[in-house]
């Protein structure tokens, strides 16, 4: 299995791994929680409402945790605001003490629901089996992807670099590099998969590394040109 990986990107002496999405299912993880939270709040919401609610809150509010990663408000103010925001499509004002409420029950039952994917395991089994050693990289900080990481049964990942490792978050070539560094690689020997193609596989590439777009669903990019897989289970296939 790992003969295969090594005929499709060269010598490969190390893997990094994205976590969000990638790893974990971490969109699940959060529009599961987000139901449970919010439904006393939407009585009535039909799964179409639903469905609309979740891409609000995971999709078209990112520009709140990109403000989180510029460093220009706090985790739980993003994620509070993201909440405020798809809320207030279906006519709903979250404020004063009901806000802390909905914060606080949300980060208390999301990690419940991180699971990994299917094909995370077989992959890791493969590459502990070889010898090739793998981490994790993430834009988020150590200790909360730690969690993560050992909520959904991915403990035996043990090189982990958070944004607040570095200082600086994907895609500046440091954060990317020191995941190398704690491998024990060099930057051209070592992959790196991620499902966002210009933070995961294009910053990485950028950065030295072979970067390659892990695309779940399938999205159209007729732009790219680089390493793209559907499923992780490709790395070895």
């Amino acid at each position: 299995m790992i003969s295969a990986l090594q005929e499709s990107f060269g010598t490969v002496r190390g893997v990094l791994f994205d976590i969000d999405d990638t790893l974990v299912d971490l969109e699940y993880a959060m529009t599961t929680a987000l139901r449970d939270v919010s439904e006393h709040l939407l009585p009535g919401l039909d799964q179409a409402g639903w469905e609309k609610f979740g891409r609000i809150f995971t999709h078209e509010t990112t520009h709140f945790y990109d403000r989180y990663l510029a460093g220009e408000l706090t985790f739980n103010e993003q994620r509070l605001l993201r909440g405020r925001a798809a809320l207030g499509h279906f006519g709903v004002e979250l404020g004063g003490e009901d806000s802390h409420t909905w914060l606080r029950d949300y980060s208390r039952l999301q990690p419940s629901y991180v699971r990994a994917f299917s094909d995370v395991v077989p992959v890791l089994d493969a590459l502990d089996a070889a010898g090739i050693p793998y981490g994790a990289v993430s834009n988020n900080v150590h200790d909360y992807q730690r969690v993560k990481l050992d909520s959904a049964g991915l403990a035996r990942i043990t090189v982990l670099v958070g944004t607040d490792t570095v200082g600086v978050p994907k895609p500046d070539p440091a954060i990317y590099l020191e995941g190398v560094r704690r491998l024990g690689t060099i930057p051209a020997e070592t992959l790196f998969v991620g499902d966002n193609r210009l933070l995961d596989a294009d910053g990485a590439t950028t950065a030295g590394l072979q970067g390659i777009w892990l695309n779940r669903t399938g999205e159209a990019a007729s732009d790219y040109s680089g390493h793209e897989i559907d499923s992780l289970s490709r790395l070895l296939a």
